[in-house]
């Protein structure tokens, strides 16, 4: 369907963003038509200030406002979370369990796409660990969050901080004759007494 020019690179532009097809970018585009002026004028504030105004945090990497974020200003730094990325911390922050801080490497180390420790935040985990007594090895249980755990545990370990790996298997309320061999090899090997 060939939309005219102003619908087409507003679609375009919702288009850009990540998991939006077509379809959805130009639900998106006649949504933003039909709304009130207010509402369109709202929704570009947020838009212009979450640009200007959100940064990363200095220490951890983390969103922030201001220099430092709320968590790495609040928080005793003797256990460091290590994730991937921001939104990481934010599902981790939903647990409410967690009193330590984080630390985001903004990526994971991926040969296939030419990413190597020197290009994700290892340095900078390394330059915080002074007093810290755990590191907590919070990246995804793919190839790039396994491999990238296991170079930041040895690199640690000789250290004398003790380095946890978050604990892997399968989810609450599935079903085990669904689940692949990976999933239950780590699930039995991660098991817990009772």
């Amino acid at each position: 369907m060939k939309y005219i020019e102003p619908l087409a690179r507003l679609i375009g532009a919702f288009g850009k963003l990540p998991s939006v097809g077509e379809k959805t970018a130009a639900r998106y585009a006649y949504a933003v038509l039909e709304a009130p002026d207010e509402e369109v004028e709202e929704l570009i504030n947020a838009i212009k200030n979450v640009k200007e105004k959100v940064h990363f945090c200095k220490v951890c990497g983390n969103f922030a406002e201001g220099e430092v974020c709320e968590i790495c200003a609040t928080r005793k730094p003797r256990t460091i979370c290590v994730v991937k990325e921001p939104k990481d911390v934010t599902a981790l922050e939903k647990v409410k369990g967690y009193d330590g801080v984080y630390h985001v490497l903004h990526g994971v180390i991926s040969p296939m796409d030419r990413v190597g420790p020197e290009d994700i935040r290892i340095k900078e985990l390394l330059a915080r660990l002074d007093g810290v007594e755990e590191v907590i090895l919070a990246t995804n249980p793919d190839v790039e969050g396994e491999a990238t755990a296991m170079y930041i545990a040895r690199l640690i370990k000789p250290l004398g901080i003790k380095v946890t790996r978050i604990a892997r298997g399968l989810p609450e309320g599935s079903v085990i004759e669904y689940a692949d061999e990976s999933t239950l090899s780590r699930a039995l090997s991660s098991r817990i007494e009772l």
